[in-house]
C-alpha cells in the first residue's frame, strides 16, 4: 500500500477517460493522449485500425496530459483501487514543456508538433450573464470553472487572462476568486466545465473552442464566446507527440506518430474543429 502512494491517481468519475482497460497489459498499442482529443479519438483509431489491421487491441487513456506525464513518471496510476500497469507506447501533450521533461528524464528522444487549437469561453446558450470579454470573468458575480494545475490548458488560458488584462486578471481570475469561492478548480475540464455550466453550477470557462463543438453536438445548450485572435492562443497553442524510448510495442508507436501528422489523421481532426497542420511533403 505503501507504493501505492506514489503513484497519481484517476478520479474514479473518469471511466469516459480510459479505455480498453480490460487489454491494458496485452494492448497492440498503448496510448496517452492529451484529453481534449477525446471527442476525434474514437474515429481517429477506427481510421488507424483500418489502415493497421494487425493492431488489434489498443489500450488509450483521454485524460489531462499533466496527469498522464506524472503517470509516466510514476510508472503506472491508481483508478478505483487499481494500479494501472500499462505503459505507453505513445504521449501527446499540449505544452513542449511536458515533452521536454520526458527528453530530460530520457523517456523519449524527440517529439513533434502534429495539431493546434485555440480557446474560447463556454457559457449557457444566450450567454443569460451578459459576458462579453475576458475581464468580465473577474467580475464578482461570476462563477468560473477554471482548468486546475494537472491541466496543460491552465498555462494558456494565464496566457489569455494577461493578454486580455495583464498579470492583475490573471491573478484575481486564477487566485484571488478562487479563494472567495467564485472560480472553481478543475480536474477534468472537458467534462467538468459542461456540466457545470448546464447545471448552473458555473456562468463560464475558459474550454478549447473543439470542446464546445462537441457538447453542442451532445445536444448542451451551451455556446463559444470568442476571445478573439489576440487571446485565443492559436499561434501558441501546439499538440505534440512523441514515441516512448521504452515504448512496449515500438513499431506500432512509429505508425501512430507518423499517422497523426498525415493528411488522412488531419482531416479527421478538422471535422471535429482542430486547426490542422498541413505539413509539405
Amino acid at each position: 500500500m505503501g507504493e501505492e502512494m506514489h503513484y497519481p491517481l484517476i478520479p474514479p468519475e473518469r471511466a469516459d477517460d480510459i479505455h480498453g482497460i480490460e487489454h491494458m497489459d496485452s494492448a497492440d498499442l498503448v496510448l496517452f493522449l492529451a484529453g481534449n482529443q477525446f471527442m476525434a479519438a474514437p474515429k481517429l483509431l477506427a481510421v488507424f485500425r483500418s489502415l493497421y489491421p494487425d493492431v488489434r487491441e489498443i489500450f488509450y487513456e483521454t485524460l489531462p496530459p499533466g496527469l498522464e506525464l506524472r503517470q509516466i513518471l510514476a510508472g503506472g496510476a491508481m483508478f478505483r483501487g487499481m494500479k494501472l500497469t500499462g505503459r505507453p507506447d505513445v504521449y501527446t501533450s499540449v505544452t513542449e514543456e511536458a515533452m521536454e521533461k520526458l527528453k530530460a528524464a530520457g523517456r523519449i528522444r524527440e517529439y513533434s508538433l502534429y495539431l493546434r487549437n485555440r480557446l474560447v469561453l463556454m457559457v449557457a446558450r444566450g450567454n443569460p450573464r451578459g459576458i462579453s470579454t475576458v475581464g468580465d470573468l473577474a467580475r464578482d458575480e461570476i462563477v468560473v470553472s477554471q482548468p486546475g494545475e494537472l491541466e496543460d490548458i491552465r498555462h494558456y488560458t494565464r496566457l489569455m487572462y494577461v493578454a486580455s488584462g495583464g498579470e492583475e486578471l490573471a491573478r484575481r481570475v486564477m487566485e484571488g476568486k478562487q479563494a472567495e469561492g467564485t472560480t472553481l478548480a478543475t480536474v477534468v475540464h472537458h467534462r467538468e466545465t459542461p456540466r457545470r455550466i448546464t447545471q448552473g453550477a458555473a456562468d463560464a470557462g475558459p474550454v478549447w473552442y473543439t470542446e464546445v463543438l462537441n457538447a453542442q453536438k451532445e445536444g448542451l445548450e451551451v455556446d463559444a464566446l470568442e476571445v478573439g485572435p489576440q487571446c485565443d492562443q492559436r499561434d501558441r497553442v501546439g499538440y505534440y507527440c512523441a514515441a516512448l524510448a521504452d515504448a512496449p510495442h515500438p513499431g506500432n508507436a512509429r505508425r501512430f506518430v507518423d499517422f497523426l501528422a498525415s493528411e488522412t489523421a488531419q482531416d479527421v481532426f478538422e471535422e471535429y474543429g482542430f486547426l490542422a497542420i498541413r505539413r509539405q511533403r
